[in-house]
């Protein structure tokens, strides 16, 4: 069994979204812990605000079977594509960590390399993994999370009870 961290991110019917990326999740994979849901301005265009969350999880599917559930899970909530990488979305799964893969594939990146770059990933990550190393820097991510300059990328806890999802 891998263990995986999922993110996941909504800015368009965010509770409803948030609530139905936590069932198919559940519906998919095992031992399902879901972090904090944060709220946190859309980055690199004008939106609305998002609600973002890690999941952990365990599969005994491969990590391409994994991408996969992911975007069958997003393109049956209306994900969009054609959209640039930077626009309001319905439901965004993205693999963060595959045990501790490290990859690139023509379709995705383990690890992603959002992790270090986005305060609405790290921190949850951190949360539900602290002491858990990033398997390129090899530094815990309680310690990159207390290093992360969030200047500009402020989260706000959002009280949506996970387990209703």
């Amino acid at each position: 069994m891998a263990h995986i961290f999922i993110g996941v991110g909504s800015n368009r019917e965010r509770e409803k979204h948030a609530r139905a990326g936590i069932r198919a999740l559940r519906e998919e994979f095992r031992d399902v812990r879901i972090s904090t849901i944060y709220r946190n301005r859309a980055i690199g265009f004008d939106g609305e605000d998002f609600y973002n969350f890690v999941v952990s999880c365990t599969t005994g599917l491969e990590v391409e079977q994994v991408v996969d559930r992911l975007r069958r899970i997003e393109d049956s909530y209306g994900r969009d594509r054609s959209k640039p990488d930077f626009s309001s979305i319905t439901l965004d799964l993205d693999l963060l960590l595959y045990d501790d893969l490290v990859i690139t594939h023509e379709s995705f990146q383990l690890p992603r390399p959002d992790i270090d770059r986005y305060a609405f990933v790290l921190c949850p990550l951190a949360e539900l993994a602290p002491d858990l190393r990033h398997p390129v820097s090899g530094r815990t991510y309680a310690r990159l999370w207390s290093e992360f300059d969030r200047a500009g990328q402020e989260l706000w806890p959002v009280a949506l009870d996970p387990e209703t999802g």
